[in-house]
């Protein structure tokens, strides 16, 4: 149809099969045990594939605004009919997709990413389907674009949320909401204890934090 707002929605789609796929090998590594040389086994796969996602998607968004740019000067007729059916179907696909992936999205990072691809996809897809109907029934070409556009825009703040949480766990920044300084200091009132030096916290993967220290105890 040469439709943007359809090409942006498949584009969207299409990292997504990548970015499941993806998800689906991370979670299937992570499961194994851990090893004497792999100590904390495979789970910051899960945080790879979340950020490998985030850094896809910013891509993707990145080319449909450029794409959007360039119809808007002079944008390509696009058959409204053709267009409602491809993305009526698109819709049916990522309603699926959705529902499959919500529960899963509240424990792991890896599949948080994933659902908020498909939830991006879902809102895309309506999105086509109110361009193709504007097309259809008026004959106003730029909607195409302009919808095309407001769908790579929609999806950049929850991208960059995406990579942030991946990137500060890859950093092995404290898990947020965690004072440090607080901890050291209960751990310092309890019964026995002298000092407390080399403390770390930081999270492993979605849902498992971690903390080491040396603690010195009282004569």
């Amino acid at each position: 149809t040469g439709s943007l707002a359809l090409l942006s929605d498949a584009a969207h789609m299409g990292t997504d099969v990548l970015g499941l796929g993806m998800a689906l090998a991370a979670i299937t590594l992570a499961s194994r045990p851990a090893t004497s040389q792999r100590t904390y086994g495979h789970y910051r796969l899960e945080v790879l594939a979340a950020l490998a996602n985030g850094i896809l998607l910013f891509g993707v968004a990145g080319y449909i605004l450029y794409e959007a740019f360039q119809r808007l000067v002079s944008p390509p007729a696009v058959p409204g009919f053709p267009l409602l059916v491809v993305a009526s179907v698109g819709l049916a696909v990522n309603l699926i997709s959705f529902r499959l992936l919500t529960a899963g999205s509240k424990e792991s990072l890896n599949l948080k990413g994933a659902y908020l691809e498909v939830f991006s996809d879902m809102l895309g897809s309506i999105g086509v389907i109110i361009a193709a109907i504007i097309i259809y029934t008026t004959g106003w070409l730029y909607a195409d674009p302009l919808i095309g556009a407001g769908i790579g825009l929609f999806i950049l703040p929850r991208t960059y949320k995406l990579t942030a949480q991946a990137v500060r766990i890859l950093m092995e920044v404290a898990p947020p909401g965690l004072d440090v300084d607080q901890v050291r200091d209960q751990l310092l009132a309890l019964p026995g204890v002298a000092d407390v030096h080399d403390l770390h916290v930081w999270t492993l993967t979605s849902g498992l934090d971690t903390a080491t220290g040396h603690v010195v105890l009282a004569e």
